[in-house]
């Protein structure tokens, strides 16, 4: 089994929608994994059926029992990250502010704070319209921690393919270099980057390619929206020369990338044969790279 994660230095170059209609060519012979735990949006072209769900906990989260609080303030006097107020006769936790660190729980004179598992997200196994299985997840809102729901959303989708016999796991990751990006990388085959060529695209694609040197992954590129500045296209392919990505193609600025989108359709399923023909030539090329 093999693993392609697909990864671009910033969002809206093409990467998902790339991404989806490699999964409906890999159809029923790979399982797909959406990675992209912060804004996950696949599921919006492969319909997937959310037929299994989990709630993913990761870190703590202070909690006040307001029958033993007697409100003496200890504990927001201390919050540097005012996640305390005053509700009442009792003080609470503001959520969203909380970082678990624990220390409202040891200046606590009552025992009235506890620390509980923090519930950031959920998780998925669902069938998808290619007849195979998409292992995906949703990060709650203000929710930390995404690295370790992306490394669970792997950890689950190389489990289902070892247990159906699947040849290749296809994952989506975030955009980027930060944490997410990192664990989407961990024990990849190959990085297919997409890229633009617009001046904080080159600039994005720069920092990722030098976080995929430092983990020694084989890696090609497909720069997207090509025709929009030729120069910067250029200088692109000149960079990814430079430092042996192999630049497998490039696809001209198309509507029909949002059109297709819109319909919840992968550009495999719209009517632009075309582009669905350069799309499963640049996936005929990913796979020989493999």
């Amino acid at each position: 089994m093999k693993e392609i994660v697909v990864i671009s230095g910033k969002g809206g170059t093409g990467k998902t929608s790339l991404t989806a209609s490699f999964s409906f060519l890999g159809g029923d012979k790979m399982i797909t994994a959406d990675c992209d735990v912060d804004a996950a949006d696949m599921h919006l072209l492969l319909e997937p059926d959310f037929a299994e769900s989990e709630d993913f906990y990761s870190g703590k989260m202070a909690f006040i029992d307001k029958n033993q609080c007697t409100n003496c303030g200890s504990c927001a006097a201390i919050c540097r990250f005012d996640a305390i107020i005053e509700d009442g006769n009792v003080h609470r936790i503001i959520e969203l502010n909380c970082e678990g660190c624990g220390y409202c729980y040891h200046v606590c004179p009552v025992d009235a704070i506890s620390m509980i598992d923090n519930l950031v997200g959920k998780w998925y196994k669902s069938k998808i319209k290619t007849g195979s299985f998409m292992v995906h997840a949703k990060l709650g809102i203000g929710a930390e921690n995404s690295g370790k729901l992306v490394a669970k959303v792997k950890q689950e989708a190389k489990a289902l393919a070892e247990q159906l016999g699947k040849e290749l796991v296809l994952v989506d990751g975030s955009p980027g270099i930060g944490c997410p990006v990192i664990s989407s990388l961990s024990g990849a085959n190959l990085v297919v980057l997409v890229a633009e060529p617009s001046i904080s695209g080159i600039h994005d694609l720069k920092r990722v390619i030098q976080l995929i040197q430092k983990f020694q992954i084989p890696s090609c590129c497909i720069i997207n929206k090509a025709d929009i500045n030729e120069k910067n296209t250029l200088e692109l392919m000149e960079f990814l020369n430079r430092n042996s990505v192999k630049h497998i193609g490039n696809i001209d600025y198309n509507e029909n990338f949002t059109k297709a989108m819109t319909e919840g359709k992968t550009i495999m399923e719209y009517s632009d044969k075309g582009l669905a023909d350069k799309v499963q030539t640049l996936w005929n090329d990913i796979l020989k790279i493999l």
